[in-house]
Parts: structure tokens; sequence; C-alpha cells
């Protein structure tokens, strides 16, 4: 179709340029709208797993999870769960595993225990400094713990892999220091052993307990985003009536 003058008609064009805009415009508020809806849902499950980890920090301490129910823990249930358990220390080499905490950069010292149920698990008896090292011996003979359980870190850190015929160890990986030990079979966990008196080496009960929780300021920006989308939206309606 050709306008007066012999110039073609842009009309169809120009409306169909504006029906595609509207869409996209309407299909980006949904999905905006969609995904703070979803952060806010996140947001509810976040809280209640704070609450839940809080209540096992500082619930009574329960018997160490045996052979049986190693299958079935996961992070959501039984990460940070406190524990005690009793048996006896293996003269085994500590594992030192590079570690950064409120005290400055050292690590962490790792012992196998041998629980009175026959099984074992490691223990990271707590943080050295470099200089404190030395200090550290094998921890063999009976003990008994109490202390909050982690689940292995397997693979090493980012960018840092653990080389354990170096004996160097940049990850509290179970299943690679029990190798590494000839400990056989250990759970699947490990645990985070309590401070039990000031000045003590390895230092106990450094366990940080970090859940980031950015899921409101997550859910208001994609809120945000929407009314900006709808701004928009509303904008464009009234220029092409006004057009």
């Amino acid at each position: 179709m050709t306008a007066p003058g012999g110039r073609p008609d842009r009309l169809p064009r120009l409306r169909r340029g504006f029906t595609v805009m509207v869409v996209a415009l309407i299909v980006a508020f949904a999905g905006f709208c969609a995904l703070g809806v979803w952060q806010v849902q996140r947001l509810g499950w976040k809280l209640d797993l704070i609450a839940r980890i809080d209540a096992r920090i500082h619930a009574e301490p329960a018997p160490p999870p045996g052979p049986e129910a190693w299958p079935a823990i996961a992070a959501d249930k039984d990460a940070y769960r406190r524990i005690r358990l009793a048996g006896e220390f293996l003269d085994r080499p500590p594992v030192f595993v590079q570690a950064t905490t409120a005290r400055g950069a050292g690590y962490w010292t790792l012992s196998p225990l041998k629980t009175g149920q026959g099984f074992t698990v490691l223990v990271n008896r707590g943080f050295v400094l470099p200089e404190e090292r030395a200090k550290v011996g094998n921890a063999a003979g009976p003990a008994a713990v109490t202390g909050l359980l982690r689940l292995s870190e397997p693979k090493g850190a980012f960018l840092r892999s653990n080389d354990a015929g170096a004996d160097r160890w940049y990850s509290r990986d179970v299943a690679e220091i029990a190798a590494a030990r000839g400990l056989g079979a250990v759970a699947p966990y490990f645990i985070d052993a309590e401070r039990r008196q000031p000045g003590e080496i390895p230092t106990g009960g450094m366990t940080v307990v970090d859940l980031p929780n950015n899921h409101l300021i997550y859910a208001l920006t994609w809120f945000a985003l929407a009314l900006m989308t709808l701004g928009g939206l509303v904008y464009t309606v009234r220029e092409r009536r006004a057009g």
C-alpha cells in the first residue's frame, strides 16, 4: 500500500512495532514479578533454616550418627548438630588444613577418633597459628569431645586442590584425608570441637556459622524492575494514544 505522494504507508509497521513492544514489556513485567515472589519464598526458607541451625547449635549434645544413618545425612537437617562422642584418638599424625580465621592465617587440626560404638570420626581439634603447629601432638589416647557436626568438604578449595602426597591440605575432605592416613571407612562428616579451656592449643570453638541472607534485597530489586517495566508500559501506551 502506498500513501499519497508515492511514499510507502508506514502505519502497519508502526502498529506491529508497538504491539511487539507492548508484549515484550508485559512479559518482562510478569517475569520480574515471578522472580520477586520466588525470592520472597526463598527468604522464608532461609529464615527457617537459620532458626533451625541456631536451635541445633544450642541443643543438648546427641550421640554421633552411626553407619546406618550415614547414607541419609544431609546439610539441611544435620549440619551444625551438636554432638558428643567418646572413644580414643588414634595414633596418627594430625592433618593440618590451611585456614583463615579471626586469629589470622593458620591451620585447622584434624585427628581421627575411634568411638565407643566402633566407627571412626575425624575431629577438628581446633585452630593453630603457624608458630604453634610444632606444639601439636598426635593426641593418641582416650578422649571425650563435644562439638558441631560438619559435612565433608570435597575436592579442595577454590583453585587449590588438596595434595595428599605432599601433605598439603586446603579443605577438610573426609574421604581423602582418611585414605591418606590409612583409616579405612570413616564417618562422612567431621566434628568441630568446642573450646574446653582458655589458652588451649589447638583452639577449639572457632566454628563460623555464616548463612548469607540477601533474599530480601533480591526481592526488592526484582519488584523495582517490575515497577519500572510497568511504568514503561504505561508511558508507551499513552504515547501511542497521543500519537
